[in-house]
């Protein structure tokens, strides 16, 4: 394979896995903006009841997740195992 067909699908993924990174700071910009607002503005109003506890638990939460999944090795274990999938079913034709 030549080195241009190779780099195309190359740059292809590292666009999107910047993309998607870019996108993941963007959100966390905006879950301390919005969740430090809804702080405050609870603490003013009903300093007794804590309700904003919810947001920031709920959507820090699901926040986390998003970041192990996306930051961890193991998020292109799809790609991997269709690549995988991909040589098996090379290896039957072949003898076939």
């Amino acid at each position: 394979m030549s080195d241009s067909r190779l780099e195309d699908p190359l740059r292809a993924e590292a666009e999107r896995r910047v993309a998607a990174r870019t996108l993941f700071a963007v959100h966390v910009l905006v879950y301390l903006v919005v969740n430090a607002g809804m702080v405050i503005f609870n603490l003013v109003a009903m300093p007794s009841n804590l309700w904003s506890l919810w947001s920031v638990g709920g959507w820090g939460l699901a926040l986390i997740l998003r970041g192990v999944g996306l930051f961890s090795r193991t998020s292109g274990w799809r790609a991997r195992a269709v690549e995988a999938e991909m040589a098996r079913l090379r290896q039957a034709s072949a003898r076939s």
